[in-house]
């Protein structure tokens, strides 16, 4: 019997309640039953208790022990939180005993070298069902691996859906998400939003988007500067009062995702600029249905998609940066993703503005994605394209309607 690679045992510190969540995040948000595998198990990590917290009456988890554990410690904490549980975790004593599953999660950090890492995603090839992801984490703090970091980077460009840094934790981690063949679309309808740690809560309906953080420290920080370089002068109030305004602009606040499986929901908030219906050959010859929403600077600027589906395509076209609300806005920078989805193809174009010069999209090609989850967004007022199969769809809003992204149904299926 050919044993699992081991994870490196060098000294770095262990995966947090954060971490443990992204890792876990993919069984999480399956609605429809799933099995699901931990290797590396630990009866006392929080990897073990966030895939137990996201256990449905459907689902199946194996759990595999690392070196920090054995089977018997598991099976006695398995027992230990009830017969619920307990019928639906099952405990191996090697890898080799285990069936293939949906979901994979190494549950302890890789911290060995490039060759290692290659081992690992080896030996885990037989224990994938098809479209499964393998779920799998790094310190994100350069000398903390021997070439784990960039292994993981490089085939998370190749398969990744899905790559998040976990800064809450010592030390911060990098969950990369994994998927070595093509999922069946018709399985984003049963996921719920995905959990994304970029996405920094502040109250429970709350959040600001980590670019917010980041943008809200730097103008902080130079307040600091300011204010120990010229004590006696009042301009440091300039970037220390522009912090609050620039965090509340990456503001990314909880929806409620309509359940209507015919609803097309808005991919941004804003005003409808236009409903039209159009052809492009970019995505096919049928006529399509173009909703354009425009974003003012006071809007949510978090992204999400209309629909469920699976990431096909995505491309950035050159161009200019017009005003969105005018004409000239068809000829702007664009983000263009293309979903695959039980309807036909359904596109989401992220348009600069005049204001709005950058582009974030948080979806790579693979990744299948539930009706509402955050993709992205656009920094500082632009425009946002919905693109549906014509004689599919039918639009719910006109030319001036308001709408709230994830929220407001722009269009149904027929």
């Amino acid at each position: 019997m050919t044993p699992f690679p081991a994870v490196s045992t060098a000294p770095v510190a262990g995966i947090g309640p954060g971490a443990a969540r992204a890792l876990t995040a993919e069984f999480a948000r399956h609605n429809a039953a799933t099995t699901a595998l931990v290797i590396g198990a630990d009866h006392a990590s929080a990897v073990v208790a966030a895939a137990i917290e996201s256990l449905l009456p459907g689902d199946r988890l194996t759990l595999v022990p690392g070196e920090r554990s054995t089977a018997d410690l598991l099976r006695d904490h398995i027992t230990g939180l009830g017969s619920w549980i307990a019928d639906r975790v099952r405990i191996v004593d090697t890898l080799a005993e285990a069936d293939p599953a949906d979901v994979v999660v190494v549950g302890e950090p890789q911290t060995g070298t490039a060759e290692d890492v290659r081992a690992v995603l080896d030996g885990l090839s037989k224990y994938l069902t098809d479209g499964a992801v393998v779920s799998v984490a790094t310190p994100a703090v350069p000398g903390r691996t021997g070439g784990a970091a960039a292994e993981l980077f490089r085939q998370s460009a190749l398969f990744g859906v899905g790559s998040d840094l976990v800064v809450r934790n010592s030390p911060p981690m990098r969950v990369h998400k994994l998927r070595f063949t093509t999922a069946d679309t018709a399985v984003a309808a049963t996921l719920a939003p995905a959990y994304r740690p970029s996405s920094v809560p502040v109250t429970r309906t709350m959040h600001i988007d980590s670019n917010g953080v980041a943008a809200a420290g730097i103008a902080l920080g130079l307040a600091a500067v300011a204010r120990r370089a010229r004590p006696q002068s009042r301009l440091w109030l300039i970037p220390a009062l522009a912090a609050a305004p620039i965090a509340a602009f990456f503001r990314d606040p909880e929806r409620d995702v309509p359940t209507d499986p015919t609803a097309v929901v808005a991919a941004s908030d804003g005003r409808v600029l236009s409903v039209e219906r159009m052809h492009d050959e970019r995505f096919g010859p049928g006529e399509f249905l173009r909703i354009a929403v425009f974003l003012s600077v006071l809007d949510v600027h978090v992204n999400r998609t209309p629909v469920a589906g699976r990431v096909t395509d995505y491309f950035v076209e050159d161009g200019g940066y017009a005003n969105a609300m005018t004409a000239a806005a068809e000829h702007n920078v664009a983000a263009y993703t293309v979903l695959d989805t039980d309807h036909g193809t359904v596109v989401v174009a992220q348009r600069t503005g005049l204001i709005a010069r950058r582009i974030v999209q948080r979806t790579p090609v693979g990744t299948l994605v539930a009706r509402g989850e955050r993709m992205g967004l656009i920094r500082f007022g632009s425009r946002t394209d919905v693109y549906l199969p014509a004689d599919r769809a039918d639009a719910e809003v006109t030319v001036g309607d308001r709408v709230l992204g994830a929220a407001s149904v722009i269009a149904r299926w027929r």
